[in-house]
Parts: C-alpha cells; structure tokens; sequence
C-alpha cells in the first residue's frame, strides 16, 4: 500500500478537509487553540468545545491543560540511556517480535512518502521505528524517535497518547496538536491489545508532516495494529503448547482428576482443567473459559520451590505449584489441586526429586549413544544412596559442568540443599588449603577476623563441584583424601573436627591415570574419586547432536533477545556437521550467538561461517555420487511415487541418520517424520 503525499506547499483549498463529521480548516483550528488557552480558566470550568473542533479533540486539549502540559513545548520528553533503552526492548520482547513482519513489508513501502511508522509500548514510549529516512531524521527534532514518550501526561494531544486514552484508532492533524512545537505533524495511531486479556500493551502510529494526511492512514494504523495481534496470538499459542509440553514431561504422577492450572511468565492462566468450585469462583473473569487470561500471581525470577510457594496467593494455596522453564528459562508454572489427599512426604521428597532430576537431564541437549550413556551413569548415581563420588572426564568446552548439576538435581532432599562449584584451576596454591578447608580468625597473615569456611562445609548436605582438579597441589592432595574417607574437616589453625555430609563431584579435562603414572597425582586419591567415573564424548564425536544444539542455542538465543531464530542453508548445515569442533560445544554455543549478530538476513550462508569451518567441510566433503542410495532408484508413475522413493534412497545413503536424511531431503526434521508417517516408512526398512 502506497502512501501520497500532497506537495508541499498545500493551497487554502487543499487545507480544508474533511476530519470525521467536521470540516478541517487550519486556521479556524489555531484560534480555537489560541482561545482555548486564553480563555483557559472559563474552559477548564465549562469544558464545552467549538463546533468546528472535534469533541475528541477539544476533550483531549483540555486533559492537556489540566495535566500541566506546556502548550508551547516543542518536543516530547526523550530517554537516550542505554541501559534504560535496553531494559525497554526486553520487556518488549514479544511485542516487538509479533510487529517485526509487519514492520519490515511496510518499511519499504513508506520509502519516499515523507511518512514513518512508529510502535510505543503502553506507556506512549517509542521502541521501534521505520520509514522515510528523512523524515526519521527531522522526527528527531521532536524526539519522535526511540526512548521518546508521547502519552497525554507527556506532551498532550497526539496520535499515539490520544489513541492510549481512548482505546481506539485515532488520528490527530496538525493544529489539533496541543504542544505549538508539533502542530506541523500529523499523526494516526491504532490501540494493539493482548490477545488473552484484551489490556492495551502497545500503540502502531503512522506520523509525518501534514500534507501526507489521508482519510485511510487511521485504517492501515488499525489494520497493522490486527497483524500485530494475530501474530502475538500465535506466540501466546506456541508457548502455551510448549508450556503443557513442559508439565506433562516433568509430572509423571499428574491424574486427570486432578484439577490444572498453566499460568505464564506473567502469572496469567492460560489453561484451565478441572479447576476445584473453591477456586472456581476467583478466575472466572477470564475473556474465553474460566479463568483464561485471569491474573493470578507474579512469578518470582529465581523460580526456586520455595519462591514459587510464597508467590501463590491465599485462595491457591491448597495446590502443588511446578516451575516451567523454556530453554532454561522461567517461563511459567503449573497449579495442580490433587483430587485426592496429599500423599506422604516421603513420596512428595521422591516425587520432588525426580522433577529435578528431570529438568537437568533436559538441560543436556543430545541423543547420541556415548552421551545417553554417560547421562545414565551419572543419573544412577544422583539417586544412589550415601556419598558416592563421581568422576567427569572430558576435553574442554563439552558441559562437564552440566553433569555436576544433575548429580546435585538427583540428590536433593529438601529445596535448601546447596550446590557449591569451585575451579581448582583459578586458586593459588597458598589458598588451597583455606578455600578447601577454611580457617579459624588469625590461622595465616591475611586470615580473616571472624574465620571463614571453606566449600566443605559450605556444601554440607548437598553437592561440591570441584572442576579441574587435575590442577590440585599435591601436597594438598592427602588431605583431601582424608576428609573424603572420614567425613570430617578441619579448618587451617583449628583442632577440632567438623562432621561434612558431601557428596564430590570432580571433572578435568586430563587423563588422570597419566597424571598419576608421572607422579603428579595420587593414586589413592584418583581411586577414591574415581570409583565411578564418566567421560563426555567430545563434539566431534556426536553425530546428528551439532544440528540439535544449534537448533536449541539458536532458539534460546533468539528469545533472550526477542528475534526470530535464524535459518541455516542446507550446505552451512553441511559444514557445520562436517566440522572438527576442537572447542566443543562451547565453541559451537559461541558461534551461532557470533552469527545472531553478523549473519546477513534471517538466513545463514556458508559464507557468513567463519574460514576454519568451510574448510573443514571441503576437507571431509563425501562424493555424493558414490552413496549406495545412487543405485536405488527406480521408475515412479506419481510425484508421491517419487517423494516415498526419494525419502527411501536418502535413508539408505545416510544409514538411517534422519537429521542428515532431512537435510539431503532440504526439508526440516518435523516435515521428514510427518513424510514418514504418511508413507509408512519404518526408519530401519533398509
């Protein structure tokens, strides 16, 4: 849709126009300004508005004058912080990612039309902006840019506040401003509300100078703004899918008895099942079943148990509140009012356990043979019994650290159970001794007045990490040694003992047992460490998991961020999968976050991936023409003949590997096991 604009020099004619039952003139409209505010104290008493402006408008003056406006301001208040911009497009995040499609069809279109369009959140304040570069620019001369605020109580009468306050699409034209510095602008600005409360959360503005006044730029402010929250309603749609995905995973003992509440990340319920009469009658204001779209409580950011219990209010507290995340993020919760009475504690600590210990296996993202293997092990000693120590191996960069959470996950017995991490690497070797141990006031010069205790004792009752302890001193390896037999520490300088129930976790990215062969470590101590002992498979070694990780950082990243995930081109994919990896998945969580920021468009090329990686790819680039699915093909008589028998040569040339069946295919893995379904394809025919 192309916007005209008049010329700019407009004629008397041309000045005079229709704005909704009222015929516009300009210069009628200044002296109705100009009295207005001379006679300011008489309207502020009889607010009755002259015939040739509109009421809306007349309304809004005199809002403006009450609220302390200076009529002769020449530009709106603007915020050029940038930790407060950033905060703003945070928490905006899904206001601007519904906008974006809208956004960018439009923005070319309004190239050369002397117009902008603008987006403000509730507050009237500007968080994005596209258009007509020059009129971009001079918008800056009223601060009708970004960190700008335009509501009512800021600069009076204008599209985007007046269409605030009244909660419907609005235009202002020129005169009709209140600040004297704005009355050569024109503005029409549309309400966007949520689509699961209906409360105003945005405004859409078309703005630029007078002559680009058109009867229909309030209909496209008003139909963008539709688009807007169309596209919001399927974020709020997927979320809530993923958000039930979330609870049946990490609910095994929910019945469908059971009463159910799903709130989201801003406490609202957005689904609804068996909920108890006694409940019933506090969330039944919701706009589309009871309670849908009902405020409920504010999540807590920690999203601990303990939190979450204290969020709830009164009238819930009867039921059993889980934390969802998304992407290791709080994302929202559920409500569970059990149909029948509590089960025991004992079950309830077990219960508990096992949604923990869940929600950190689900943080390790992978589904080769080598790692679900050594996330058994791992899982097996999380819900053991005693101190039993877990040795982690591994090349740097594979998520040794990810391991030691599940351990603690598994073994928590109560939400206060501490998890204490320490690299061995990064102390010095006269603080070992201290930070391992503690020590009394005065043990050492430089000891502190009161003492201090070490991770021992800190981690009592729960789990120490000790990362890199290839690193440990060896004189300080006996002791060690002894705390872990007895279960007993004893601070530097202090004679008496301080029982420690602990259960180790120690990881190194070296091979101990030649550590120990050179003397460097101690073999008694790598025997009491390592009595069960995993190794993380290197990236390299992981198949199909490099396309799972990119596809669950790029997501993760894309929503801290509020943007769209990027797509990967079939031959980038390519050379990622053909990649060495010799910094892990570190390396790899590094380089989509680097390719968020540089990649061209919304698309990644195998020229924006950095050289070390494409020549990786061309160093192990196969002959595709030598893969025993060349000689499978076979005559079709239909194109659904010929996609079935395409699917059936790529199973056979990749070996059943479905992540490298789809991307030979150029299809996603979604649309791949639909195809399979609908053919009746089994993944191992061949």
């Amino acid at each position: 849709m192309k916007i005209d604009a008049l010329p700019a020099r407009a004629s008397a004619a041309a000045r005079q126009m229709v704005l909704g039952n009222i015929d516009y003139d300009e210069r009628a409209t200044m002296r109705a300004w100009e009295n207005f505010l001379a006679d300011e104290p008489k309207c502020a008493r009889d607010p009755v508005h002259p015939s040739h402006v509109r009421s809306l408008i007349h309304e809004s003056w005199y809002r403006s004058a009450t609220g302390g406006i200076n009529a002769q301001g020449i530009e709106a208040p603007l915020s050029s912080d940038r930790d407060e911009i950033e905060y703003l497009t945070r928490a905006n995040a899904e206001l601007l990612s519904a906008a974006r499609r809208s956004f960018a069809s439009l923005g070319q279109l309004l190239d050369g039309t002397g117009a902008m369009l603008v987006l403000a959140d509730s507050d009237g304040v500007l968080i994005d902006a596209i258009g007509d570069k020059k009129t971009l620019h001079d918008g800056m001369d009223i601060h009708l840019g970004i960190g700008g605020k335009w509501n009512e109580d800021a600069v009076g009468t204008n599209g985007i506040g007046t269409a605030l306050w009244t909660g419907e699409p609005t235009f202002v034209h020129a005169a009709e401003h209140f600040c004297a510095g704005i009355k050569s602008w024109t503005c029409a600005g549309a309400p966007i509300r949520d689509p699961l409360d209906g409360k105003i959360i945005g405004v859409v503005d078309l703005s630029g100078y007078s002559p680009i006044f058109r009867p229909h730029n309030t209909a496209l402010v008003a139909a963008t703004a539709r688009q807007i929250e169309k596209a919001l309603a399927e974020q709020q749609q997927e979320q809530r899918t993923r958000l039930l995905e979330a609870f049946i995973s990490s609910a095994p003992s929910y019945r469908r008895k059971d009463g159910l509440v799903i709130v989201d990340h801003r406490g609202r319920a957005i689904f609804c099942n068996n909920v108890p009469d006694g409940e019933k009658t506090e969330m039944m204001d919701g706009p589309m079943e009871p309670g849908r779209g009902r405020w409920l409580m504010n999540l807590p950011s920690s999203g601990s148990d303990a939190d979450l219990a204290r969020a709830l209010p009164a009238h819930l507290r009867s039921c059993h509140i889980t934390p969802l995340k998304l992407d290791g993020d709080l994302r929202g919760a559920a409500l569970v009012f059990p149909s029948v009475p509590a089960v025991s504690s004992v079950t309830v600590v077990h219960r508990e356990v096992n949604k923990h210990l869940q929600e950190a296996v689900a943080m390790i993202v992978g589904e080769s043979e080598a790692l679900q293997a050594a996330i058994d092990v791992a899982c097996r000693v999380a819900r053991s019994r005693g101190a039993t120590s877990l040795l982690v191996e591994g090349e740097t960069g594979v998520g040794k650290e990810l391991f030691a959470r599940l351990v603690h996950a598994g073994s928590r017995r109560t939400a206060t159970d501490p998890f204490i991490a320490m690299n061995c690497g990064a102390i010095t070797r006269d603080l070992f001794g201290s930070e391992l141990f503690g020590h009394v006031a005065g043990a050492f010069t430089g000891a502190s007045r009161e003492g201090k205790p070490g991770v021992f004792e800190l981690a009592n009752g729960g789990v120490l990490s000790l990362d890199e302890i290839g690193e440990l001193p060896l004189e300080i390896q006996p002791f060690l040694l002894r705390v872990l037999e007895e279960r007993v520490v004893q601070r530097i300088g202090d004679s008496r003992g301080r029982p420690v129930d602990v259960r180790l976790v120690a990881s190194t990215n070296r091979d101990l047992k030649q550590e120990v062969a050179a003397g460097r470590f101690r073999s008694d101590l790598y025997y009491r460490i390592g009595a069960v002992s995993i190794t993380v498979p290197p990236l390299r070694e992981r198949g199909e998991d490099v396309l799972l990780l990119i596809e669950h950082f790029n997501r993760q990243i894309a929503t801290a961020a509020g943007e769209d995930s990027l797509e990967f081109s079939h031959d980038a994919l390519e050379a990622l999968l053909g990649y060495h990896w010799p910094g892990n998945v570190r390396e790899l969580k590094n380089l989509v976050g680097r390719l968020h920021i540089l990649a061209r468009g919304g698309t990644v090329e195998l020229q924006d991936l950095p050289g070390e990686v494409r020549a990786g790819n061309r160093n192990n680039m196969p002959m595709h023409g030598d893969h025993p699915g060349a000689i499978l093909e076979a005559p079709v008589c239909t194109f659904e003949d010929a996609e079935c028998q395409a699917i059936k040569n790529a199973l056979a040339a990749e070996s059943g590997n479905l992540s490298k069946v789809a991307l030979r295919l150029g299809i996603s893995r979604p649309t791949l096991y639909r195809k399979l379904g609908q053919y009746g394809i089994q993944r191992g025919f061949i």
